[in-house]
């Protein structure tokens, strides 16, 4: 019955996606996020609804004659197409190509594409509002779902894997309900109806319950990072770290003793075997680079080279541990795509982070712009989340991290656009004569006496 269900459901939506190219890229993302598919036992399980619903939607965007944008010319477009060729020149340049390259070269494309194409269509603050909702949502559903069972099993509750895709990996899984913690929150902190707030609120825990529930350590010290980072950009944060503290001592006197076990590996190093690996690994990761610095190994080659630097590694350790990795996705790019790909690579964090900044700066001297402040909070803290928990996981080609950067690249554009509106965003250093006129003149709500209006004016908050 779920399979029929799903698939009446995205069958339906196929029409709708061909004359709405925008609702397509919602669904592709509904479905790479909340996972649909994997949430069905039958025969929808193994259909690719998402080639389907990305071919019609493209066909449906060359068809239009409204949408006429694929990508926004920002400087990290370029650099992301940039990026694209270099991951491909990678494989090439190694003299080695193997058809079973192919997949992993298109995947990469197609989530590069998605992103360029993101950029494009999300070209107001309408369509900007419904795509955060979109991820938010998706991965608020399995932070309900997963934290209410952990919490009704007393904590006694270990999730192994996610629900699959980019999200199959409970490291994995981790690093993107920490990612989705702050937009879930600001959405929460910006809604203007009570019971849908108190709703938003009530399942924030859960959702860091849940990044728990994985006992991924580095899902852990990427959340706490966002966390941070939240407080450090509210009204009042003394309150806020001695909340955090609060929560951080609760969850660990109630957390189930192989969690914090596990926790303490973290200070312990020297005695934990993964730990270990991880260093391991590290020194692999630079003896690729010092071999071949500037095309790399090649790119997802990681772990076919993995012993030919690291002779000491066993072919029985390799069975039954796997495949290394290099447990760092800065590491990852740079040993298997080289020296240009990983300044590429880190050009795209330093200008979306620079970007959120210049925009966080322009908005204080705006009225009416907390929307924008809210934004930027919720994209800067994520993106931290993604900076921290990298460092330990292989996620340099992960889906929502390029899809974010996408976000960012939309928002910064929109947010501009309507702050260079001065009857709609007065300046906050003009006279209360110059203000009283605007108000006059029908442009926008009357500022209120601390110069600073809270309220959304979407009406449904972020």
């Amino acid at each position: 019955m779920r399979d029929i269900v799903v698939s009446l459901f995205i069958l339906g939506m196929m029409p709708v996606s061909f004359r709405k190219p925008f609702v397509g890229l919602l669904l592709f993302s509904l479905l790479a996020y909340l996972r649909l598919q994997d949430l069905t036992w039958g025969f929808a399980k193994d259909i690719r609804w998402s080639f389907y619903i990305a071919i019609v939607t493209f066909a449906g965007f060359f068809a239009s004659p409204v949408e006429r944008r694929f990508m926004a010319a920002d400087i990290r477009c370029y650099l992301l197409c940039l990026l694209t060729l270099i991951v491909w020149l990678s494989v090439f340049l190694t003299g080695d190509f193997h058809s079973t390259d192919m997949p992993g070269l298109v995947e990469y494309t197609k989530i590069v594409g998605i992103a360029l194409f993101t950029t494009g269509l999300v070209n107001s603050r309408a369509r900007l509002r419904l795509m955060v909702w979109v991820i938010a949502f998706s991965f608020a559903f399995f932070g309900f779902k997963s934290g209410l069972v952990g919490v009704l099993k007393g904590g006694a509750y270990q999730i192994h894997n996610g629900p699959g895709g980019m999200l199959d990996d409970n490291n994995d899984f981790a690093l993107a309900l920490s990612m989705g913690v702050p937009l879930l929150w600001m959405i929460a902190h910006s809604e203007r109806r009570k019971v849908i707030r108190r709703m938003l609120y009530a399942v924030v825990p859960l959702q860091m319950a849940t990044v728990a529930f994985t006992h991924s350590r580095g899902g852990a010290l990427a959340l706490g990072t966002g966390l941070m980072m939240l407080v450090f950009r509210s009204r009042n944060r003394l309150a806020g770290f001695l909340a955090i503290g609060m929560i951080g001592i609760a969850g660990l006197a109630f957390a189930p003793a192989s969690y914090t076990e596990r926790l303490s590996t973290i200070k312990d190093y020297e005695e934990d075997d993964s730990a270990q690996a991880r260093l391991a690994a590290w020194r692999t990761a630079f003896a690729m680079i010092a071999d071949k610095p500037f095309q790399g190994v090649g790119f997802a080659r990681f772990q076919r080279n993995y012993k030919k630097y690291d002779p000491a590694v066993q072919d029985r350790e390799l069975e039954e541990h796997g495949s290394h990795v290099s447990h760092n996705s800065y590491l990852q790019i740079w040993a298997e795509c080289g020296t240009v790909a990983l300044l590429v690579y880190l050009s795209l964090i330093a200008l979306s982070i620079v970007d959120l900044w210049k925009i966080r700066e322009l908005a204080q001297r705006r009225f009416h712009s907390s929307w924008v402040l809210n934004y930027c909070t919720m994209f800067e803290a994520s993106l931290v989340i993604f900076l921290a928990g990298s460092m330990f996981l292989n996620r340099a080609h992960f889906d929502l991290f390029y899809h974010l950067i996408a976000v960012i690249v939309a928002f910064g554009q929109i947010a501009r656009a309507e702050l260079e509106d001065f009857k709609r965003y007065p300046s906050r250093t003009h006279g209360r004569g110059e203000l009283q006129a605007v108000h006059r003149s029908g442009f926008g709500p009357r500022p209120r006496p601390n110069g600073f209006d809270r309220r959304p004016a979407l009406g449904g908050g972020l």
